[in-house]
């Protein structure tokens, strides 16, 4: 089995304090609200509005062109909703706290976040990609299908500093990686890097366990529809990072349009604030489900990884497609990080856009699943998954109770 111990634990996970001194959890529950007492709200309002009336047009022109020119946040009130929406700012605001950086630029997807990022970097010129497989599916294919002008070096994270150029804009790994679970050494791979950005998608881990700006890592990418929102009715994008990043991004946000919904920014600054808990709780549950399929004969190998959390991946030696037909409580389905549990086979769908080879060298093989385990009862989710494993060998005798995650 690939893993090293145990999730992280709730302790070890959430007493690492945000800037402000205040512990994860806490920052989780009360960033981006902070003003709302003195306007004596509770909730966060949610403004709808795609315009913004002023009758100061030359105080409008000035604080167009103080965006053009920087991508600074306008001062005073909203000028249109492709600018900006305070509803999105406040979940801005709050992830940036979580993530330990200056600043986070939201988009409609996190597909539209990273082709965003790769937009700046092109923009200047450095276009020329390092990349370390596996990434998730359309991420790989965005990059090797050049749709941006870009162009990729795939390398191993050892081989990140002999793979930069003149003309590299950018370093790209994820981790865990969507789905083998691999991890990289962040701290390592940023020194690599030297002054080009290294980007860390930090979907999987999410900031409860894994801060990617404390290892010198300069972009922290979320496909936010996962366990930021974390109950599968929101679809975003967010990028954590300086603020001269984050202006570039604004701009090219505002000129390509790929602006979040303002009710999905309410959703996400929602889920957020329950982003500790849901992830603890389904970490918990992960490792235990980790233990009985490491102990299960039916089950080739498992993939879970040192930093724990609630994504496990597991090989089995008989038919795949039959495991997900089979699932009754468990919902075949992408995506992830919802607080229900789901099942798919990448290399059917998640990974089907990347080339076999290239898949199956980075470790997807045709065999491998990928499960995003939620907050059901350990118990009934583990009766599920034993029922579409199959049949077992004569005399073969599950693992029940178990909950470390060691080798």
């Amino acid at each position: 089995m690939d893993s090293a111990r145990t999730p992280t634990s709730p302790s070890d996970a959430v007493r690492i304090t945000a800037a402000t001194g205040r512990a994860l959890a806490t920052e989780a529950v009360h960033a981006g609200r902070d003003d709302l007492a003195g306007q004596g709200l509770h909730a966060p309002p949610i403004d709808l509005s795609t315009t913004y009336p002023s009758y100061d047009s030359r105080g409008e022109a000035a604080r167009i062109d103080a965006f053009a020119a920087t991508g600074a946040e306008p001062d005073g009130p909203p000028v249109y909703g492709r600018l900006g929406n305070p509803t999105v700012a406040r979940f801005e605001t709050a992830l940036a706290k979580l993530e330990g950086t200056e600043s986070a630029v939201a988009f409609a997807s996190g597909m539209a976040a990273l082709s965003a990022v790769l937009l700046v970097r092109g923009s200047m010129g450095l276009r020329h990609v390092v990349a370390v497989r596996p990434l998730y599916g359309c991420s790989d294919h965005l990059l090797t299908a050049g749709l941006l002008g870009s162009e990729v070096t795939w390398t191993d994270p050892a081989g990140v500093a002999d793979a930069l150029r003149p003309d590299t804009g950018l370093v790209l790994v994820e981790s865990p990686a969507n789905p083998t679970l691999a991890e990289v050494d962040l701290r390592a791979v940023a020194h690599a890097c030297g002054s080009v950005p290294l980007l860390v998608d930090n979907t999987f881990a999410t900031p409860v366990l894994q801060r990617p700006a404390e290892h010198g890592d300069r972009l922290v990418l979320h496909s936010a529809t996962k366990y930021l929102g974390g109950h599968g009715d929101v679809l975003a994008g967010v990028v954590a990072c300086d603020e001269e990043f984050a202006g570039r991004l604004r701009q090219v946000r505002f000129a390509t349009g790929g602006v979040l919904h303002p009710l999905a920014g309410y959703l996400l600054l929602r889920g957020l604030s329950t982003l500790p808990v849901r992830v603890r709780a389904a970490s918990a549950n992960a490792a235990e489900l980790v233990a009985r399929l490491a102990a299960d004969p039916r089950v080739a190998r498992v993939h879970y990884p040192r930093i724990g959390g609630a994504m496990v991946s597991f090989e089995v030696h008989g038919d795949p497609h039959e495991v997900i037909g089979r699932v009754r409580l468990i919902t075949p389905a992408v995506s992830l990080g919802s607080v229900d549990t789901l099942i798919q086979h990448p290399a059917s769908i998640s990974h089907r856009i990347v080339d076999a080879d290239d898949r199956r060298g980075a470790g997807v093989g045709d065999r491998l699943l990928r499960l995003s385990v939620g907050l059901e009862d350990v118990d009934d989710l583990w009766a599920d998954l034993d029922r579409a494993l199959g049949e077992r060998a004569p005399g073969a005798i599950p693992l029940r109770g178990a909950l470390s995650g060691a080798e």
